[in-house]
């Protein structure tokens, strides 16, 4: 689910770089459109992956995915998960559809649905889509499976176990279906994935002769925690690593990689920067996140290799031929600090720290969304981000005085 750039550089990469790729094909679905979908069907799924270093571009074409269809054809949808052979459903839609308003819609669509055919049925949210597909699963007897959360959520997993049984509980007796024959599988995924523009599309289309390419940088990480009932691809194989313990690797991935990337999402573009290359080559911007690295590291286990994290995300951050836009890292940005930031902060004031760098990092984004600089409405934003940090007067106070020294930094 999601057959964006971002999958098509990670799951479908490790999966056709597994040690037993021949054995297994993914059918993907887009969010809504069928362009994409479109796209690729003309191409067999085949898809160029650019991997875009400053030395050069390394094409590869990637063969794992071998049916796409847009995410409004849920019969074939519900069908695939229903099919016995399907293993694994993965999951790459953003944080904010975890969330959607719309679910209780679908719960009470699905509810209305109980003892009929479910070929009518549509569900608006990606959840309730799925949730679908698992009743289909459990009507015809298919048995177990592994649902694996991709996008950038803390315990990703147990967040759309959540969803999925909040969704399916107006359906008698299938929370305790899912609970019995549903594995929910949390993991980190870290790879610099940017969007394309037209033009850029344009130009690699006639380059390649593709109608869907995708760039992405040379570094690849993939962490997995959880159970695969059904089986999997040896994903070991292409470098993924298994572990029982996911918080830390998660953690080090949001707060380090994301949590720079909303920091110079906010501060980069005030100081009139507009991608990541450009504001970390930003003396301002490289200081305040090299400050935000130094409180996060703080709160992180030093066996992580931390420093050579950094180091590598420098460089990753650096290459001039990855064009990740500001802009584009800036969307839902409330959404992110939530998970990127908040912890960090929340960690830092409790072990009797500052935190000053955090602040400066919601001082940005409270001046990047033209947010009110009174006492009463920093602190009222601050509080609908983390209400513990919303009541630390300490913390709204840094908050408070790194807006003025940020509108000092502004470019202008």
């Amino acid at each position: 689910m999601g057959l964006g750039a971002f999958h098509r550089s990670h799951l479908a990469w490790y999966t056709a770089h597994a040690s037993d790729a021949a054995e297994w094909g993914i059918a993907a679905y887009t969010g809504r459109s069928a362009g994409l979908a479109d796209d690729l069907t003309a191409q067999d799924g085949l898809y160029t992956l650019i991997v875009r270093s400053p030395a050069g571009d390394e094409a590869e074409r990637i063969g794992s995915i071998v049916r796409a269809h847009p995410g409004t054809d849920i019969p074939s949808f519900v069908n695939d998960i229903a099919a016995p052979e399907t293993a694994i459903v993965s999951l790459t839609i953003t944080e904010a559809a975890y969330a959607d308003e719309q679910a209780s819609l679908d719960r009470t669509l699905l509810a209305d649905s109980v003892g009929e055919a479910l070929a009518s049925v549509r569900p608006v949210t990606a959840i309730g889509r799925l949730v679908l597909g698992l009743e289909a699963r459990r009507r015809a007897d298919s048995g177990a499976i592994a649902l694996v959360s991709c996008d950038n959520l803390p315990e990703n997993g147990e967040v759309l176990r959540q969803a999925v049984r909040a969704v399916a509980a107006g359906v008698p007796g299938l929370v305790d279906w899912i609970d019995v024959h549903v594995s929910f599988v949390s993991s980190s995924v870290d790879r610099i994935t940017p969007r394309l523009s037209d033009d850029e599309v344009a130009e690699l289309a006639e380059r390649y002769g593709d109608r869907a390419p995708v760039v992405t940088e040379p570094f690849s990480d993939w962490v997995i925690a959880g159970e695969f009932p059904a089986g999997r691809p040896q994903w070991e194989a292409a470098g993924v690593r298994f572990t029982d313990e996911l918080e830390p690797w998660e953690a080090r991935k949001l707060w380090l990689l994301n949590g720079a990337h909303t920091l110079l999402a906010s501060l980069g573009r005030l100081r009139g920067n507009h991608t990541v290359s450009d504001a970390i080559a930003d003396a301002d911007c490289l200081r305040a996140v090299e400050a935000y690295w130094d409180e996060a590291c703080r709160q992180l286990p030093p066996e992580l290799g931390l420093r050579e994290y950094r180091l590598a995300l420098l460089d990753r951050f650096r290459n001039p031929r990855i064009r990740h836009l500001l802009a584009q890292i800036g969307l839902d940005a409330d959404t992110k600090m939530r998970v990127r930031i908040v912890p960090v902060a929340e960690r830092e004031r409790s072990a009797g720290h500052s935190a000053d760098a955090c602040a400066k990092v919601v001082a940005a984004w409270l001046a990047i969304d033209g947010r009110g600089t009174d006492r009463s409405s920093v602190e009222s934003t601050i509080a609908d981000l983390s209400p513990v940090l919303g009541a630390d007067t300490g913390f709204v106070e840094a908050v408070l005085a790194s807006r003025r020294s940020v509108d000092d930094l502004t470019l202008r």
